[in-house]
């Protein structure tokens, strides 16, 4: 199943290119769910609804997903956790850059850890990124991203996917500088997540899938997350000693090696295959919103 978030925070079941509109479900889901709950009530709600959201998407009329404006499929993680420097090749590609710009090179990911970007950077692929630091080099980053389905810490690496309730396309995007990773990566609008969420189900093996990235029709980054260092159990094994997980947590899985710079006016296209595609308009920071 796929779900989407669009337009006006609505929910919908998206089959083929229309979406179905669910959002009365997610209105309930919200209603019953604690204030304090930690994550997102609609993510932990999907095993109890999930039979309700396929027969609610078959009465009601299809939108071609084409008119609507998608928004980040998850409303409310409790956090966005991301690994560093994740594939050889793209660590490699940073040795090279940082011999010739005088800088530090990236540390594997084993000594570099995960990092958090904060939640407010978070948005869907029609809301666009917008350049806040024009003079700086900004870059796309293409990742598979995992969205947890419950709660869960010190996860064993045979049980790690038992946790997981689907997966999006992530864009981890990034100014380059020399502040903290996290502070450069969490610019609003530096978090997107897209175009919608699809359950576990449908990815069996999230250690083979196939992700690249266009910008202005010309591909940059394009690999498979077989070539990931720490794979997808690995990575939620080792993050979970470190954190605990909750309902609709996201976990940026790494980035391949073909990093470039976009700026204003370009149109990035993401797709990983089991998954669709994106579009991601980039456009200037408006001071004030």
């Amino acid at each position: 199943m796929r779900l989407c978030r669009y337009d006006n925070d609505r929910l919908g079941v998206v089959r083929g290119n229309l979406v179905h509109d669910v959002t009365e479900a997610q209105t309930q889901i919200r209603a019953a769910a604690p204030y304090a709950m930690r994550g997102d009530a609609v993510i932990a709600a999907l095993p109890a609804w999930r039979t309700r959201l396929e027969e609610m998407a078959s009465k009601a009329p299809g939108k071609p997903v084409s008119q609507v404006k998608l928004l980040s499929p998850v409303a409310r993680p409790s956090k966005l956790v991301a690994a560093p420097t994740n594939y050889n090749a793209h660590i490699e590609e940073m040795k090279a850059r940082a011999a010739t710009q005088n800088i530090m090179p990236s540390a594997a990911i084993g000594s570099a850890g995960l990092f958090l970007k904060a939640n407010s950077s978070l948005i869907g692929p029609s809301e666009g990124v917008a350049i806040r630091f024009p003079d700086r080099r900004n870059e796309h980053e293409v990742e598979l991203a995992i969205i947890f389905g419950k709660e869960g810490s010190d996860i064993p690496r045979d049980k790690a996917l038992d946790y997981v309730a689907g997966y999006c396309i992530g864009l981890d995007m990034t100014a380059r500088g020399k502040e903290d990773r996290s502070f450069r990566k969490s610019i609003d609008t530096y978090s997107v997540l897209g175009p919608w969420f699809v359950t576990a189900d449908e990815i069996p093996d999230p250690d083979d899938v196939p992700l690249e990235i266009s910008v202005n029709g010309v591909i940059k980054q394009k690999s498979n997350t077989k070539q990931l260092i720490y794979d997808c159990r690995k990575l939620i094994e080792w993050g979970s000693t470190f954190y605990t997980f909750f309902p609709g947590d996201v976990l940026y899985t790494g980035t391949p090696e073909g990093v470039s710079p976009v700026q204003p006016g370009d149109t990035m296209l993401a797709r990983i295959d089991p998954i669709g595609e994106m579009t991601v308009p980039v456009r200037a920071h408006k001071i004030g919103g």
